[in-house]
């Protein structure tokens, strides 16, 4: 019996002093810290995950390097579930997944294994404006010629906009987008809708801009949809999607899907890590987004920038995941989940 007390003690001592180090201390010892992201190279959040793990190091005690770790599958939600429940929570495991990270836990999805809410925010870079996109050689060139002629798209996931969005639109205005699933991320889709295997695409506005400016001087593209409540100021003759919605239910709805540019391109750690240590992170990543390098960085890759802090993002996660029963009964209706 007081080999088993002494054990729990030790265990509890060991725990209580690990907790205790200060984040100098655990950044220097480890010297490294693995941020990871949802899906594979190439598109918006690969992109925004590589200029942080460029720069946030300076900004954290101890100077650690940051890895950056693609881990793509189930639309991001592998790496949302593997930061969750396997990272260390000792601030050396770092994560940037789909903005609707939160809104797939408020609809229940089954392969969500997070809680949102308890993970711990640490800062964000830009907020998104995801769009769908078609080839100039596509039949239907709108989302109103989609009501009547097949439109095959790119599908990056359950969970990605790329893939929920037509299949939403679908079921509420009868759309006929055709997904092709299996493409793991924005950038193998666009690929495909290149080369003639799909029609169309989802990616983010950021994105297209960053890399694909000569589709759009050419005109070999045409923006069709944006995934937010109101047009963008510099995209103002595309569609939002919630102006597809007949009814007020179905404007809630649509506004549900349109809600995740306001996380974005966000980063967080596990739930659990001691406070002194996300305060460091926190206060780095804010250091980080004011940087000039860094911001110098985001404009020659012509990326935006639009910070956010923790606290807002973690207001934010809790009022996503607060959706009415209503709501979430209409999307297993769709969805079959």
């Amino acid at each position: 019996m007081f080999g088993k007390i002494s054990a729990i003690l030790l265990a509890v001592s060991t725990c209580g002093a690990a907790s205790a180090q200060t984040a100098e201390q655990v950044f220097t010892a480890k010297k490294t810290i693995n941020l990871y992201i949802g899906y594979t190279p190439g598109g918006s959040y690969d992109l925004y995950s590589r200029m942080v793990a460029q720069h946030l190091g300076r900004f954290l005690p101890g100077k650690p390097t940051v890895v950056p770790n693609n881990m793509p599958g189930a639309g991001s939600l592998t790496a949302a579930n593997y930061v969750y429940e396997v990272a260390p929570k000792d601030g050396t495991a770092l994560g940037l997944v789909s903005e609707t990270a939160a809104m797939e836990q408020a609809l229940g999805n089954p392969a969500v294994k997070y809680d949102a809410t308890k993970f711990t925010w640490i800062g964000r870079v830009a907020s998104s404006n995801n769009i769908h996109l078609v080839w100039h050689t596509a039949k239907a060139q709108s989302v109103e010629d989609a009501k009547t002629t097949e439109m095959t798209v790119a599908g990056t996931g359950p969970a990605n906009l790329a893939e929920a969005v037509p299949r939403l639109l679908n079921a509420l205005i009868g759309t006929k987008f055709k997904i092709i699933s299996g493409y793991q991320a924005s950038g193998p889709g666009m690929l495909a809708m290149e080369r003639g295997e799909v029609d169309g695409s989802g990616t983010s506005w950021a994105i297209v801009k960053a890399t694909k400016q000569d589709w759009l001087k050419n005109k070999q593209v045409k923006i069709i949809l944006q995934d937010v409540p109101e047009r963008a100021a510099d995209l103002p003759d595309v569609p939002a999607l919630v102006e597809f919605g007949k009814t007020p239910e179905d404007k809630q709805l649509l506004g549900l899907y349109a809600s995740g540019g306001a996380i974005g391109r966000a980063v967080f750690g596990p739930p659990g890590i001691p406070p002194q240590i996300a305060k460091a992170l926190q206060d780095g990543f804010a250091a980080m987004v004011k940087d000039p390098e860094f911001l110098a960085d985001l404009q020659k890759a012509n990326l935006d920038v639009e910070p956010d802090t923790p606290e807002n993002l973690a207001r934010v996660v809790a009022a996503t995941v607060q959706v009415p029963d209503s709501v979430r009964a209409r999307v297993r209706s769709i969805f079959g989940n």
